[in-house]
């Protein structure tokens, strides 16, 4: 088996050889299963990602593993793309020159539980982790309404915010990641550890400037959960009813979510349970806050449909509370109508309810509202996760340029290059430890636009730019 990389030929029979005793999968129809993500949410990566598939996939299981996998790599010259449980929404996990893909979810320890922390391997499932935290009387202090399939490494290297953010943070506020230890891609890979404020070095790089081995987590002890639906006349109504909550000193919560009642309309699996037509809170909240979470709702005019603990949940078929939040929201549509898309907004006052208002006024009828309520740097903010039914990418610039004129931030959730979303511009830091990391630059190529402007440079002038405020 060969395969032109670039401008010559890989004999991918002798990479597979050289990859021994790694797993290997070189049946094309698995190699493709595995070259994608979740990238379809958007049109327009849909269209320029589908055809982009790797060549072979290789599946350590320990990090010594993994980093001959690197070695093989690096004297072959071979693109390296790291994948975890393929949650991500941008590409992440594509091959956009094909390649060899390093699967990480072989290497699934989870290595300790101490007080207030988890030490787990790159490739550990988060429902594990936490399925594992909680008799010991912990929890993780956020994770991705895809913790069922989302592996700790991969929600490091592309993720930001969750379940449990609106409590403690995005993944990036100080003490949320303790540590972590990333493999470089060398003739003789050297594992090198990150800690406190450095691990930033590594987090939400995609993967472009070290191979995630091993992550050192945040955790907070466990509460008596509630997954709890109210719903609301106006949207107004719900998107006030949760900044309430979110702002309340006095009562708990792990996710805070308002969801404009079209939205609710493709959540089949709570027909019946909510009342039909309208725009829903979702929340978690304790166990022991509940008449203080009942009697907020009641008097910002709401009604609480549903008040469950897990048992109860399940006995009636319904699937966790966090299923109808984040971008698990875009799924349950997308599942019913592949003519939708979504884009991510952040929100410049999330106390204003009439901007809210104002602006879902504005965008019209193509654009239906969602929030997600987290705290950054200890203040309740929003952002915007809306349905947009997808016409053509000029509408979607349109409605961009209308959320961003009213001062409303766009994080472009249609770019598979790093700096276009979540970064916006270059992150002069996380390239300076890809020169340093990664110097022949075979870690997810393609997912940076500054790379090749800096690459040749040494990894103190690529950091010096930062200083400059360069983008």
């Amino acid at each position: 088996m060969s395969d032109t990389l670039g401008n010559r030929t890989v004999d991918w029979t002798a990479i597979a050889v050289a990859l021994a005793p790694v797993k290997v999968i070189d049946e094309p129809v698995l190699v493709k299963k595995r070259s994608r993500d979740f990238f379809w949410y958007s049109p327009i990566l849909n269209a320029q990602l589908k055809e982009c598939f790797g060549d072979l996939v290789a599946c350590p299981a320990t990090r010594e593993e993994m980093a001959h996998c690197l070695a093989v790599a690096y004297a072959n010259d071979l693109p390296v793309v790291l994948r975890g449980g393929g949650t991500g929404n941008y590409g992440q996990a594509v091959p956009l020159h094909g390649g060899l893909i390093i699967e990480t979810t072989g290497m699934k320890r989870i290595l300790e539980i101490g007080e207030g922390f988890v030490r787990v391997e790159a490739g550990a499932l988060m429902a594990d982790i936490n399925a594992a935290l909680k008799p010991e009387g912990w929890e993780m202090a956020m994770f991705p309404s895809t913790q069922d399939i989302a592996t700790i490494g991969g929600f490091v290297a592309g993720g930001s915010a969750g379940i449990g953010s609106i409590a403690n943070g995005a993944l990036r506020e100080p003490g949320n990641i303790i540590g972590l230890k990333a493999l470089s891609v060398e003739a003789v890979p050297q594992e090198h550890l990150f800690e406190g404020e450095d691990a930033l070095q590594i987090h939400h790089a995609w993967g472009l400037n070290g191979a995630i081995t091993e992550v050192t987590l945040r955790t907070v002890p466990t509460r008596d959960w509630i997954g709890c639906m109210a719903t609301f006349n106006t949207y107004r109504d719900a998107y006030a009813a949760g900044y309430a909550l979110a702002s309340s000193k006095t009562i708990g919560r792990k996710l805070c979510s308002t969801v404009d009642a079209r939205i609710v309309d493709f959540f089949p699996r709570l027909d019946g349970h909510l009342r039909k037509g309208k725009d829903l809170l979702v929340a978690l909240v304790p166990r022991e806050d509940m008449d203080a979470y009942r009697a907020l709702i009641a008097a910002q005019g709401g009604t609480v449909d549903l008040a469950l603990t897990d048992a109860e949940r399940e006995e009636k078929g319904i699937p966790h509370v966090f299923e109808f939040a984040y971008n698990h929201t875009t799924l349950q549509v997308l599942k019913a109508d592949r003519s939708a898309t979504y884009q991510q907004i952040g929100v410049p006052d999330a106390s204003d309810v009439d901007a809210i208002a104002t602006m879902a006024a504005r965008q019209g009828d193509d654009v239906w509202q969602h929030h997600e309520f987290a705290r950054l740097n200890g203040e309740v903010v929003a952002f915007d996760l809306p349905i947009i039914w997808f016409n053509d990418e000029a509408r979607l610039c349109e409605i961009d340029a209308t959320y961003e004129a009213a001062g409303f931030p766009v994080y472009d959730a249609h770019t598979y290059h790093v700096e276009g979303g979540g970064l916006k511009n270059a992150d002069y830091r996380h390239l300076a430890w890809k020169k340093r990391m990664d110097p022949k630059g075979l870690l997810n190529p393609g997912k940076s636009r500054a790379w090749d402007l800096v690459r040749e440079l040494s990894p103190e002038d690529i950091e010096a730019k930062a200083g400059e405020g360069q983008t």
